[in-house]
């Protein structure tokens, strides 16, 4: 296994990638419940929400939350 780090975008491991993916698998859920029961006013909304979270997640990296962020600390596995 190589360490090639040119072009290496990370594996997703900030805080900019995770509350993205949090915020897009709350609205999922919202929305799937809502569909269920028959809500659309809220399926809406939670497609809505949906795409606030690679929004969230650009504005996050962008202040310093990234992988590569000068606010992101590594951590040991």
């Amino acid at each position: 296994m190589t360490n090639n780090s040119i072009g290496d975008p990370g594996h997703g491991h900030s805080p900019a990638a995770w509350t993205n993916i949090i915020i897009m698998l709350v609205a999922l859920s919202i929305g799937t419940v809502a569909l269920f029961i028959d809500q659309m006013w809220l399926v809406w909304a939670s497609a809505a929400l949906f795409v606030v979270g690679p929004i969230t997640g650009v504005i996050l990296s962008k202040a310093g939350y990234g992988v590569r962020g000068p606010k992101y600390q590594t951590k040991a596995h």
